[in-house]
């Protein structure tokens, strides 16, 4: 203990601390963290009880499965995300967006839409592509910020939208557990959508075209929608009928997999995206695995004051692993956890997957200064979308 707070809990925070400050390090620094973490456990603490190698042991053996479940889900929806933009569906927009301000701001319902089937990363990557192209390459910060919002904010409701909701999933929650975050992310929509769609009007005017050529590959979008149906049917199928086999087999993983495999002679994953995957997983899974080892029974109740807080912390350290901590503690009401994670992490372009990604594409974007100022409208969005949340649907926590 130092000043009353558990060793582990402050080498986990500097771990956080490292990962925001040195975002070109993040799996070195998510790496040493963790055996930082596992060597003070080693020598001077426990694994729940149990010290030394066996006590490791003992905790890998409850968590390897949600650990795997975790990885083969970060894979197989890195190249699930690829078949769909490989299907040009998403090339068609520039068809079907309005010629004014409305165009950007269906652009950014599109991105809500789609990011609450795809990844919230490759949601926002679609859309900052697409707004390249309609916007000749010169799009607004606060737009940007929009785009992640708008990817953050549909994939707070849907288990396999966000990494944070689908680790819930995995964890044993229901899809309707966490479904109720629309209702803040619908209302957050609402209030930063109108001032980003514009602020890019202003900057750069839409350019709506015939894009022309396009043919649509519809195996690739029935190939997008059968892997979603294995992964939740093959879930719902062990819960209702195999219980047991939730905790021996990462059955969603394996069902993703088996469907991408049975797919593949019809069309090709792009095993190009692969590399930059497994490296972004198992930064990851390293964080995943540190806030596992957390003492949670000694953190303060939750609450939805420390929800709310949740949202703001996550826009500096990364979602994922309080996302951990919190379904480590339970008691929680897992769709306004699950808004304020996932939709929290826009206020800053580093604190969300979809953010660092975007902002890769576009590296202006890397000023927090900048963001904060051209994008004011999304730490109000997240605020009033949180109350308008737990005032219709209230605070109903569960273990």
């Amino acid at each position: 203990m130092a000043f009353g707070i558990p060793i582990e809990f402050i080498l986990f925070a500097l771990t956080l601390l490292g990962v925001a400050l040195f975002h070109h390090r993040t799996f070195a620094v998510a790496l040493s963290g963790l055996v930082v973490i596992l060597g003070y456990k080693f020598l001077f603490s426990d694994f729940g009880g149990h010290p030394g190698l066996g006590g490791f042991v003992t905790h890998l053996e409850h968590q390897w499965v949600e650990i795997a479940n975790l990885g083969l889900l970060l894979l197989g929806f890195a190249l699930l995300s690829r078949h769909f933009e490989e299907s040009k569906l998403p090339d068609l927009a520039p068809d079907i967006l309005p010629n004014d301000w409305t165009g950007g701001l269906a652009l950014l319902a599109m991105i809500f839409v789609l990011s609450a089937f795809l990844d919230n990363i490759a949601g926002a990557l679609i859309g900052a592509t697409i707004a390249s192209h309609v916007y000749r390459k010169r799009v607004h910060i606060g737009f940007l910020a929009a785009i992640v919002a708008a990817s953050n904010a549909g994939g707070a409701g849907s288990v396999v939208g966000d990494t944070t909701t689908t680790m819930m999933w995995i964890a044993g929650k229901s899809p309707l557990d966490v479904l109720h975050a629309y209702v803040g992310s619908a209302a957050a929509l609402l209030v930063f959508s109108i001032p980003a769609a514009r602020a890019q009007q202003h900057y750069s005017k839409i350019l709506k075209h015939d894009v022309g050529g396009i043919v649509v590959d519809w195996a690739r979008v029935g190939i997008v929608v059968f892997l979603l149906l294995a992964a939740v049917g093959a879930n719902v199928a062990a819960h209702l009928y195999a219980p047991n086999l939730l905790h021996v087999i990462p059955v969603i993983g394996v069902a993703l997999w088996g469907g991408l495999l049975l797919a593949w002679p019809l069309r090709a994953p792009d095993w190009k995206v692969m590399p930059e995957t497994i490296k972004g997983a198992a930064f990851l899974l390293s964080l995943v695995l540190a806030a596992s080892l957390m003492p949670v029974e000694r953190l303060p109740q939750p609450s939805w004051e420390s929800a709310f807080s949740l949202g703001f912390i996550s826009a500096v350290f990364d979602n994922i692993p309080l996302t951990a901590l919190a379904l480590q503690q339970g008691n929680y009401d897992w769709g306004i956890l699950a808004y304020a994670v996932g939709f929290g992490g826009s206020m800053v372009w580093f604190g969300s997957s979809a953010g660092v990604a975007v902002s890769n594409m576009f590296p202006e974007a890397k000023s927090v200064f900048t963001w904060l100022r051209m994008a004011w409208f999304v730490p109000g969005a997240y605020v009033i979308g949180f109350f308008v949340m737990l005032g219709v649907m209230g605070w109903h926590p569960q273990p």
